[in-house]
């Protein structure tokens, strides 16, 4: 079992053996999820969208719809541009 050692900043080199099963390169990004007194590594590959659901939320909260969120973002970015180019 491979293991990984802590450093005082926080940080820790993934050890050769799980790189190279989860085929990991340099500046990789990893998303971390907290299941218990557990976390589980997964490359983030793709976009935001493919990670939904793999993120767990209270149960009175209804899950995160990243599709609405991405067009609400958005429609407010265009607004907030439209106002620029009609003010300059």
């Amino acid at each position: 079992m491979p293991i990984a050692v802590l450093s005082a900043k926080g940080q820790m080199t993934i050890p050769r053996d799980v790189r190279k099963a989860l085929h990991l390169r340099a500046s990789e990004r990893i998303v971390i999820v907290v299941d218990g007194d557990q976390a589980v590594l997964k490359p983030l590959r793709g976009t935001i969208l493919d990670i939904g659901g793999t993120i767990k939320t209270p149960a009175k909260d209804k899950p995160a719809d990243f599709r609405k969120i991405r067009e609400e973002v958005r429609k407010r970015v265009g607004r907030k541009a439209a106002a620029r180019g009609a003010a300059g």
